[in-house]
């Protein structure tokens, strides 16, 4: 998704030094990168702490339509991890957005008014990454947590069932969980690979990198869809589904901007005649910019009309989306 970015301005002291020309530049580690997250890191557990509060106060006022979809979740008590695994996984959600946003704007053309140089914002978009992947993996630890903690069978065979419910594709059998939970599981274990791999890119090449990292944007979109089918706070029609669908927006303009003003003249589109490479690759090149442009017709088609594919009322027979061991 992004070009191979700058070398930050200033790296911790056990940085590997690359040397390049006369001058000698420190190659970002993960390591420093780790120690860079942590300010980042606790801004998103700020704003974890603040949805996990905002969420349990609405299912204790009976507000939230998760009530509507799972009643038994009025028990604040017994079910305080899966409002805690929500809250990671909205600023998941959030931190992914935000890394894409980054990432397309240090593969595209910059804004003058960004305050950030781009080897600042270039190591600003390592830290979320990374924070995402955090973020990620704390809400399925929690979710399958919470699975163990209501479940009546022995803790070992809790745990085990827990495990494959939530870490194990196709172990999750409850309702729209028979998409939704593989999705998710996707999503994690495509970001973990495709956030580190930076850390080696001089050894796979920065090639194969930077084709390997453009699938970041599938992460994000797995999460986004893994979001729409099984997050009971945006279960219904209303404004907070269809603001998720206009969020979409930025990111579908900046990608689309990043593919006609690429900043590398060898991804540029030119006349099929001017190109240099084979036919297919010109149509595929010209294809995937009118399929971005047809993404961005049906988001502002989807927030005009308000037709977000939420559902319209509570279901008579909640357990088939939901049941209460998911």
């Amino acid at each position: 998704m992004t070009s191979l970015p700058a070398q930050p301005a200033s790296e911790p002291a056990d940085a590997p030094v690359v040397q390049t020309g006369d001058r000698q530049q420190r190659r970002p580690t993960l390591r420093s990168d780790l120690r860079a997250s942590i300010p980042d890191g606790l801004i998103a557990l700020m704003v974890t702490g603040a949805v996990f509060a905002l969420l349990y106060a609405r299912i204790r006022a009976e507000t939230s339509s998760t009530v509507s979809v799972m009643p038994f979740m009025t028990d604040t008590g017994k079910f305080w991890m899966y409002f805690l695994s929500q809250a990671f996984g909205w600023s998941a959600l959030l931190w992914a957005w935000i890394t894409v946003v980054l990432g397309l704007l240090l593969s595209g053309p910059r804004p003058s008014w960004l305050p950030l140089s781009g080897q600042g914002l270039e190591r600003l978009h390592r830290t979320t990454s990374l924070n995402t992947i955090a973020l990620i993996a704390a809400h399925a630890l929690l979710f399958a947590a919470q699975l163990a903690h209501s479940s009546t069978a022995r803790w070992h065979s809790a745990v085990a069932t827990a495990f494959v419910e939530s870490f194990v594709p196709g172990g999750y059998d409850s309702g729209t969980g028979k998409i939704a939970i593989p999705l998710g599981q996707a999503a994690l274990y495509l970001a973990i690979p495709l956030g580190l791999l930076f850390y080696i890119r001089h050894r796979i090449g920065p090639k194969t990198w930077r084709v390997l990292h453009r699938f970041v944007i599938v992460v994000y979109i797995l999460s986004i869809w893994h979001t729409l089918l099984y997050g009971t706070n945006v279960w219904y029609d209303g404004w907070f589904r269809t603001a998720i669908w206009l969020l979409q927006l930025p990111i579908a303009a900046l990608l689309l901007l990043r593919l006609m003003q690429p900043a590398r003249r060898s991804e540029k589109l030119r006349g099929l005649r001017a190109h240099t490479g084979s036919p297919t690759g010109w149509a595929l090149r010209l294809s995937g910019r009118l399929a971005i442009v047809g993404v961005i017709a049906a988001l502002i088609g989807v927030v005009i009309s308000g037709n977000d594919g939420g559902r319209t009322a509570p279901p008579e027979d909640t357990s088939s989306s939901h049941n209460e061991h998911g």
